[in-house]
């Protein structure tokens, strides 16, 4: 018969004489405990970032003052103008690519819409005899009907928007060369010029038009966002389709409309590009591709959200100011450009720890 011992207090391995745990022994709860402890800071950083972009910022606060310290004449007020000229350029040419990285897709047809729409104000224009603001209207209209269409037809028949959207950048130079005969060159307006120039000056301010123009994209796109339903319904597209289908959203017009305002402001872009460079080519939008999904991914969109234009406008200026520390400090530009695919998989890989806000909905 097996024997029953009565358990005393003292007896057993872990207690002392006074029945509690035995000196020195673990507390079964410290290794848990502290990694509960890490996980809640990390959760801490991370809700804080996903409501401000803090890593960002410091970053950008950080290669600001390496420039300035290791290159002569990078703080001074007309190297941080020009950087501000550069980083508008960036930005405009993003503010389509964040909306489509905020439904959750991928637009690589800026770069076609880009020169399309500089070809379109400058040799068709001259070719046709119009004026500026027809064949800017023109450029509007064609490229709002492709970029709709690309947007109707990825969430139709459920294709990547890599592959389409490579297709119409295609199509849209081919438009406008068909019209031309095969060239793509073209010279822009004086006037036009002035808007991105440097030196130019806006009403007496010595600051170029451009950045203003932009500081107004960037105040827009935050009320649209954040203010109106159609912003809220982007959100929503983007975080959960499903859900968003549930809820009555009209998920395909959403896509239908944001790769056709994508098209649309590629356009715009181009128009502006046209005049900050001078002339037109066919490699006039090909910077512009990489660095405008750049902006948006650095500055901390995610594909299918969270994520605003504010982001993107601190990704574009960390870029420029990062470029130019790395190009001040004797580096190439193939350098510049590892250096910032290192930035966009870091950047990635620190989101991708983060619970996906469709698992959260």
């Amino acid at each position: 018969m097996t024997e029953l011992r009565t358990a005393t207090p003292g007896s057993g391995p872990a207690s002392d004489p006074a029945g509690g745990p035995r000196t020195g022994a673990p507390a079964s709860g410290d290794s848990r405990g502290g990694g509960a402890r890490a996980r809640s800071l990390w959760e801490t950083l991370a809700a804080t970032q996903a409501r401000f972009p803090v890593a960002q910022v410091a970053l950008l606060f950080v290669t600001f003052a390496v420039g300035a310290i290791a290159i002569e004449g990078f703080g001074s007020y007309n190297s941080v103008r020009n950087m501000l000229v550069l980083a508008s350029l960036v930005g405009l040419t993003a503010v389509g690519q964040t909306l489509v990285v905020l439904v959750g897709g991928l637009d690589l047809s800026v770069s076609g819409f880009i020169v399309a729409g500089a070809l379109t104000v400058t040799q068709l224009a001259e070719m046709y005899g119009w004026n500026f603001g027809t064949a800017l209207l023109v450029a509007i209209v064609g490229a709002g009907l492709l970029g709709a269409f690309t947007g109707w037809l990825c969430n139709r028949l459920n294709i990547q928007p890599l592959i389409v959207t490579l297709a119409m950048s295609a199509i849209a130079v081919g438009v406008v060369q068909v019209q031309t005969g095969g060239a793509q060159s073209g010279s822009a307006p004086a006037w036009l010029s002035q808007l991105s120039a440097p030196v130019a000056t806006t009403f007496g301010i010595p600051m170029p038009p451009v950045v203003f123009l932009w500081l107004a994209v960037g105040v827009l796109m935050w009320l649209f966002l954040s203010r109106t339903r159609t912003g809220r319904q982007i959100y929503a597209t983007g975080t959960n389709p499903r859900a968003a289908d549930l809820a009555l959203i009209r998920t395909r017009r959403i896509w239908t409309g944001v790769f056709a305002f994508s098209a649309i402001s590629a356009v715009l872009a181009g128009v502006i590009l046209a005049g900050f460079a001078g002339s037109v080519d066919g490699s006039l939008g090909g910077p512009y591709l990489f660095q405008s999904l750049a902006a948006v991914i650095v500055g901390g969109t995610v594909f299918g959200g969270p994520g605003d234009y504010w982001r993107t406008m601190i990704g574009a200026i960390l870029l420029v100011f990062l470029g130019t520390v790395i190009l001040g400090l004797g580096f190439t530009i193939p350098d510049r450009q590892v250096m910032y695919g290192a930035i966009i998989l870091l950047a990635m890989a620190a989101y991708g720890r983060e619970k996906k806000l469709s698992s959260r909905i």
